[in-house]
Parts: C-alpha cells; structure tokens; sequence
C-alpha cells in the first residue's frame, strides 16, 4: 500500500468519526439543555391564581393550619379561612376590632388570634371557627404570636408593651409575661426549649428561654436594619431575618448569634419563610416583589428568583405539602394607601 492511499484512508477514518461525533453532539445537546432547564426551574416560582376574599379592611399576617388544611387570612377585625384543598373562602372569625396574628394548637383543637385594638387574644374552634373566649392580655399591642410546641404555650408578643403575653392553652389565660428589652417582630420557636424574636428598633435578635419565661441572650444582627420577619432552619441551626433598612436578608448562626451572610433583597420586606425540604428562603417584600434565596450549605446562599408579586404584598405563608406560597393584599389607588374597593385577594404562586 503506498504512504498516499494510506494517508487518505486514514483521513477518511477520522472524517468519519468527526461526523459521527457531531451528530452525537447535535443529538445530546437538546437533551443536556433540557436537563439543565429543568434543574433552573425547579427553584423558579410563578403565579398560579388569585383568590378573592371580601372586605376592604386593612390585612397582617397570614398562618396556615397544616393538620386541617386551612389557611387563615388576617383581614381587618376579621380572620377569613380559605379550604387550602379547594382554594376557596369556607368561613371566618367575626366581631373583633384590629386582627394581626394567628396562631394554632391541634392538640386542644384551638386557634389563638391577637386582636390589638382590643389588647386581647381571641380563641376560637379549629374546627368550627366559632369564638371560644377572649383573654385579656397584660402588655400593650399583642401584633405577632406563636405556638411553641416545647412548652406547649402560646407566646404574643406587643409590639407597644416590648414584651411577651404567656398563654395557657387549656386554661386560656394568661400565666406570664416577658421583658424583650425592645419592640418585638416576628418569632420562631426551636422545638427544644428557646424561641428567637426579632427587636426591630434595636437591631437586635432574642433568644428566649420558653420554659423559663425570659431572655437568655441578646444578639446585635448589623448590618442589618429593622428587622422583621423570621424563619428558622433546625438541621444547619440558622436563622433568616429579613431587614428593611438595608434591604438585605441576613444568616445568623443561632449558637453563636454570629452574621454569617447579608443577601439584598426587596424593599420593605415583612415575612420570611423556609422550605427545608427544597432549600428555599422567601421574603415577601412591600415593593411587589417576593426575593428567593436557595441555600447551597449551611453558610452559601444566593438569590436565584425576584418574583413579581402585588403592591404592599408582604405578608405571607408557605404550603409544606404543595410548596405554594400565599400573600395577601389588596390594590390601591395609584401613588396612594387608599384600597381599592372589593380588590382584596390572597395570590397563589406554585414552583414551576
């Protein structure tokens, strides 16, 4: 054979394995594309339905009912509840004056509800939604509120009192209170004993012993500014704050109440919730944005969505089941705090 006829065949050889590589490329491509989409949208959330609610009064906090499925909607002196299964208004707990937070106990068939134009919290049937009792509180301004499942009392924290009403869920009255040192925000219980409370005008974070009835440590968050929500997560012991002063979302390891990252964030951020089981961090921001954080580790986070949202939509509640998120509010006038009239709504966003 001689070295030309040699050399083409081998040039035919390797023309032929390149084409053979490039359909192999073409074909793969769309497939890796595909893969790497469908690995983005996982952590991407979009809007889903708007479900109107009547009333035009003002809104606060929403909770929801994991047990019995119910999400309830702060609204005015009202406490609408939504049918999470159907997604539709199936009642509401009537006849108080200034509603803010919702709390619930499942095990004595209970919710609590902080009515801060009256300093009272009211108790009504999980069930039913009918008024149980109303428990005067000692503090003035019962806004946020929780159940810690450690102690098994309910916990209301007044803003205007800078401090804590103690609660006894089977008696219904109030047992305690406690010295925050400041105005308390939001609130999340760890389960083992200690609930962290944000002071928005001292910049700081409580850690609070539940069983005990008072402050135990005292943490200043700068950089961060004003904050307001709260969400814990257990595994990696951290918290999320949501700050509006810098619009920024600090991580704060709870052991240590050291700053461990500050995302940016949107302007006039309220709730702060956490997916541990798809490593989401949600703050719904008065800005019509809702930020979305993903958590690579227990000290690595990055913001992978800004979701669009509605006007002064920051209050919010997050679907463990379904992995929905639900924020309330009405439309206002443009430039204005005016409610539009019959435009009060709870909106729905889904993962995609």
């Amino acid at each position: 054979m001689s070295s030309e006829f040699a050399d083409t065949l081998l040039a035919l050889k390797y023309s032929t394995m390149r084409r053979s590589l490039l359909k192999l490329s073409i074909l793969a491509t769309p497939i890796l594309f595909s893969l790497l989409c469908k690995a983005q949208s996982s952590d991407v959330y979009s809007f889903e339905k708007m479900i109107s609610v009547p009333g035009d009064g003002g809104y606060d906090y929403v909770s929801i009912d994991e047990v019995n499925r119910h999400l309830f909607v702060s609204h005015g002196t009202s406490v609408n509840v939504i049918d999470l299964k159907t997604e539709k208004v199936i009642g509401s707990i009537d006849n108080m004056k200034g509603v803010h937070g919702i709390a619930v106990d499942n095990e004595v068939n209970k919710g609590f509800i902080t009515d801060g134009g009256d300093n009272t919290v009211v108790v009504f049937d999980l069930k039913t939604f009918k008024t149980i009792t109303v428990i005067p509180v000692t503090p003035k301004g019962p806004d946020g509120i929780m159940f810690d499942p450690f102690t098994k009392k309910i916990f209301a924290f007044c803003g205007r009192g800078n401090a804590a009403s103690v609660i006894d869920v089977n008696e219904m009255k109030e047992i305690g209170t406690i010295d925050l040192g400041g105005g308390p925000e939001f609130a999340v219980p760890d389960g083992k004993g200690l609930i962290y409370n944000n002071l928005e005008d001292k910049n700081s974070l409580n850690v609070i012993d539940a069983k005990a009835m008072k402050v135990i440590h005292n943490y200043p968050l700068a950089p961060c500014g004003g904050p307001t929500g709260l969400a814990l997560d257990g595994q990696h012991q951290r918290v999320f704050t949501g700050c509006r002063e810098n619009k920024g979302m600090s991580v704060v390891d709870i052991n240590s109440g050291k700053v461990i990252a500050t995302l940016p964030i949107g302007g006039g951020v309220d709730a702060v919730v956490y997916d541990a089981s798809t490593k989401l961090i949600f703050c719904s921001n008065g800005d019509s944005t809702t930020t979305i954080i993903k958590q690579r580790s227990a000290d690595d986070y990055a913001v992978v969505q800004t979701l669009y949202t509605r006007v002064r939509a920051k209050t919010m509640a997050l679907d463990k089941v379904t992995h929905k998120i639900y924020l309330s509010a009405p439309k206002f006038e443009p430039g204005t705090r005016k409610i539009i009239p019959g435009t009060f709504a709870v909106l729905v966003y889904k993962m995609s």
